[in-house]
C-alpha cells in the first residue's frame, strides 16, 4: 500500500535528472531536488507506510515514526544546505554520487524491516565511496580503497547478523534487541559490531579520519553529516540500553578530543571531533532513559548543522587558498572576514555556548547521566567539552585565519558556498534560542530545560576556564607537521602488500590460463575446420609438409573432395532431421 511519497526516491529521481541536464537547468534541480524531498517529508504522518510483496516476506520500504520522521528531517535539510553548497561544481557525476548517498541514508531511516535496511545501508556505502573517490587526488584514490574494504567487512558482519536473526525466529521487522534472551545470541554482538563500524566506534573508527579529509571540498560536507547519524539512528532503534555503549560513548568523546588536539590537517581535525561528537550520541543509547534517548537524537540534529558549518568553513578557505595544513595557514582573517564570522558560529556551537544549539543537545546527555547515578561518565563527557573548544572553538579558528602570516593571497569563495554557510548559521543560532521547536519533535517522552542558572553558569565557567588555558599554552598548541599513528595503521601497513602479493599472484594464474587457451584453440582450429582430419606428422624438410604454429604436418592428410561449408550444411541437416523424426508427434 502506497500512502505517501517516499523521500528517499525523491532524491533518486532527481540524481537521474541531474545526471541528463547541465549548466542552469542542473543547478535548479540541486535546489528544486531537496525542496521537493522536504515536502515529501510534511506529508508523511506516524503511520504512513510502503509495503512490497515478496513470496515469503513482506517488505516496508516506508515506515514513518517520531524517530524516522525527526532524522528524515535533519536530512533533507542537510542536502538541500550541501547542495547549495556544491552548486557551482561543474562534474554532474559528483552530484549524482552525493543525492544517491543522501537518498540511500533516508532510506534507511524509514526502513521498517531488516532487508531493507541493509539494502539501502549497502547503496549508501557504495555511493559514498564515489563521494570519497572524487577528491581525485592520490590520497583520495587510495583512502576510497580502504575506505570500501572496512565498509565491505561491516556489511558483511551486519548481513551475517540479519540472517542469524531471522534464521532463529527473530521478527522481519526493525524492532529492538536489547531484550534478554536477544542478547545472548550471536545475531545481536554481529549487527552490533557491524552498526558499530560505520558509527565509528575505536577502534573501528579510522575509516573516517582517514577518508573525510581527502574528499573533495563539498564532498567532505555531506560526509560528516549522514554515514555515522544513520549508526546513531541504527542504534538507537535496535539497542537502547545497551549498557556497553555507555563506556563506548564516553571512550569515543575523550578519544576523538585528544586525537583532534594533535591534528594538523584542518579537515582531519574536525573528522576526529565527529567521533568524538557520536561518541556523546552512543553514550546515550546506552543509557537508554527517554531523556538520553531524547538527547542523542537532539544531538545528532544539532550535530549535522554545526559539524556541516565547521566542514564549509574549512571548504571555503581551502577552495580559496589551495592550503589545508594549520602550518600552511594563518594570516587571512582580514581577506575572509565573513568566512571567520559563519565558521565562529560552528564553533561556538559545538563548545556548546548558550544561545547556540549545541548547548540545548548536549547538556541533555549530560543531565542524563547525572540522573543515571553515573558520575564517572558525567565527569569525562564534561571534560571532552572542554577539549571541543579548546581545539575545535579556539586551536583551529585562531591557526587558521589569525596564525602567522605567510603571505596568503586569497582567492574569492563562490557566493553559493557563503550563502549555505549562512543558512547553516541560521538554523544553528535559531535551534539554539528556540529549542522547544526541537524538543517538540524528539520521539520519547521526557521534558528538559536547558536554560536553568546551574547550566548556563557552569558552561560560562568551563568555556571561560579553557580560554584562558589556551592563551596560556598558545605556543604549545600549534600544529606540527607530523602523522599521528591510529588504529589504521593496522590495516593500511598490511593492506597494500597483501593487495600486491594478491595480484601478482592473479596475474600468473591469468597468463597462464591464457597461454594454455590459446594453445588449445590453436590445436582446435583444423578440427573444426575439417573434423575428418588425420594428422600426420613430419618433419620440417618433408616435400608435401605444412607449418602450423611449430610443428609441421602432411599438407594433404586433410583434402575431401566437397567443400567444408557443404560439409557443415550436411551435418547440421541430418541433426535437425534425427530431432524432428524422434519428437515428431504420436498420430
Amino acid at each position: 500500500m502506497i500512502s505517501s511519497m517516499h523521500p528517499a526516491f525523491v532524491l533518486f529521481a532527481a540524481a537521474l535528472v541531474v545526471a541528463l541536464t547541465r549548466g542552469k537547468l542542473r543547478q535548479a534541480v540541486l535546489i528544486a531536488g531537496p525542496l521537493l524531498t522536504l515536502v515529501a517529508l510534511t506529508q508523511l504522518d506516524s503511520g504512513s507506510h510502503w509495503t512490497f510483496v515478496l513470496p515469503n516476506y513482506t517488505l516496508q520500504v516506508l515506515h514513518v515514526d517520531t524517530l524516522s520522521h525527526v532524522f528524515g528531517l535533519i536530512f533533507s535539510l542537510m542536502v538541500g544546505i550541501g547542495s547549495l553548497y556544491a552548486l557551482h561544481v561543474p562534474h554532474g557525476s559528483e552530484h549524482v554520487a552525493r543525492l544517491v548517498y543522501a537518498g540511500a541514508s533516508l532510506g534507511v531511516v524509514f526502513a521498517g524491516d531488516w532487508i531493507t535496511l541493509f539494502v539501502f545501508w549497502e547503496l549508501m556505502a557504495v555511493a559514498s565511496l564515489f563521494v570519497v573517490w572524487y577528491g581525485n587526488t592520490p590520497g583520495a584514490r587510495a583512502a576510497g580503497f580502504r575506505y570500501l574494504f572496512v565498509h565491505v567487512g561491516g556489511g558483511s558482519l551486519l548481513l551475517c547478523g540479519i540472517l542469524l536473526h531471522l534464521a532463529e525466529g527473530g521478527a522481519l521487522t526493525l524492532q529492538a534487541l536489547t531484550a534478554e534472551a536477544a542478547r545472548q545470541g550471536a545475531a545481536f554482538w554481529l549487527i552490533l559490531l557491524g552498526i558499530a563500524i560505520n558509527a565509528a566506534i575505536p577502534p573501528l573508527h579510522a575509516w573516517l579520519t582517514d577518508a573525510y579529509p581527502e574528499a573533495s571540498v563539498t564532498g567532505s560536507v555531506f560526509l560528516s553529516a549522514f554515514t555515522t547519524k544513520t549508526a546513531v539512528y541504527a542504534l538507537v532503534r535496535l539497542f537502547p540500553g545497551a549498557d556497553i555503549l555507555v563506556w563506548a560513548g564516553v571512550i569515543m568523546a575523550l578519544y576523538g578530543v585528544v586525537y583532534a588536539v594533535l591534528a594538523n590537517d584542518t579537515r582531519g581535525l574536525l573528522a576526529y571531533h565527529i567521533v568524538s561528537q557520536v561518541g556523546y550520541m552512543v553514550a546515550g543509547v546506552g543509557m537508554g532513559t527517554a531523556l538520553a534517548l531524547n538527547g542523542a537524537v537532539a544531538h545528532a540534529f544539532c550535530h549535522i548543522l554545526y559539524k556541516s558549518l565547521l566542514f564549509m568553513g574549512a571548504g571555503a578557505v581551502i577552495q580559496a587558498t589551495g592550503k589545508r595544513k594549520l602550518t600552511e595557514l594563518g594570516g587571512i582573517a582580514s581577506s575572509m572576514p565573513l568566512v571567520l564570522i559563519l565558521y565562529m558560529v560552528g564553533a561556538v556551537s559545538i563548545s556548546g555556548f548558550p544561545l547556540f544549539n549545541g548547548f540545548i543537545s548536549k547538556s541533555m546527555i549530560i543531565s542524563a547521566a547525572a540522573e543515571e547515578h553515573l558520575p564517572i561518565a558525567e565527569i569525562l563527557l564534561t571534560l571532552a567539552s572542554i577539549g571541543t573548544f579548546l581545539h575545535t572553538g579556539l586551536k583551529l579558528p585562531y591557526f587558521t585565519f589569525f596564525g602567522p602570516d605567510r603571505g596568503l593571497k586569497p582567492n574569492p569563495v563562490p557566493k553559493n558556498m557563503l550563502l549555505a554557510m549562512g543558512v547553516g548559521a541560521f538554523f544553528c543560532t535559531a535551534l539554539g534560542i528556540f529549542p522547544g521547536w526541537l524538543y517538540a519533535r524528539l520521539p520519547f517522552a521526557a521534558g528538559y530545560h536547558p536554560y536553568t542558572v546551574d547550566h548556563v553558569v557552569s558552561a560560562l565557567q568551563l568555556l571561560l576556564g579553557t580560554g584562558i588555558g589556551f592563551w596560556l599554552l598558545l605556543k604549545k598548541l600549534g600544529g606540527e607537521p607530523t602523522v599521528s599513528l591510529d588504529t589504521d595503521w593496522f590495516y593500511r601497513k598490511p593492506l597494500m602488500p597483501a593487495v600486491n602479493a594478491l595480484v601478482a599472484v592473479s596475474r600468473q594464474i591469468g597468463s597462464a590460463l591464457e597461454a594454455g587457451g590459446a594453445n588449445l584453440l590453436h590445436s582446435l582450429i583444423p578440427y573444426v575446420q575439417n573434423p575428418f582430419l588425420i594428422w600426420r606428422k613430419l618433419g620440417p624438410g618433408s616435400r608435401l609438409s605444412e607449418q602450423r604454429g611449430d610443428r609441421f604436418y602432411d599438407a594433404d592428410a586433410y583434402r575431401l573432395p566437397i567443400g567444408i561449408t557443404v560439409l557443415w550444411i550436411v551435418i547440421c541437416f541430418t541433426l535437425a532431421v534425427l530431432y524432428t523424426l524422434r519428437h515428431r508427434p504420436a498420430v
